[in-house]
């Protein structure tokens, strides 16, 4: 069997999972939802992250026995979450003015 959080996540992988997550977020056109929802939920980070430790069976064949590992002990931290909230406002600022830029010419 095997166990969550075994090892600690450092600092590059936070980044790394944070950008990643951001980036899927803004491509599918989602930042507004998204960062409302984690501007709502984040005093429930920890409990959050608790339940997908409890429905990780559901949820492995899915993303992966690793990916769930990491996401959980990521989100069960609340500044990863504001962490999260202020790369998803980068992403989609770049965007914006990728498309302004665009437009303009």
């Amino acid at each position: 069997m095997r166990e969550f959080w075994k090892e600690p996540l450092n600092e590059a992988q936070k980044a790394q999972l944070i950008d990643a997550l951001a980036q899927q977020v803004v491509k599918r056109g989602l930042s507004t939802p998204a960062v409302l929802f984690l501007e709502l939920h984040k005093p429930l980070a920890f409990i959050g992250s608790q339940t997908a430790i409890v429905f990780s069976p559901f949820l492995a064949p899915f993303f992966g026995f690793e990916r769930v590992d990491q996401y959980t002990q990521l989100l069960s931290e609340r500044e990863n979450w504001e962490r999260l909230v202020e790369r998803i406002e980068e992403l989609s600022e770049e965007q914006r003015s990728a498309c302004a830029k665009e437009q303009n010419e």
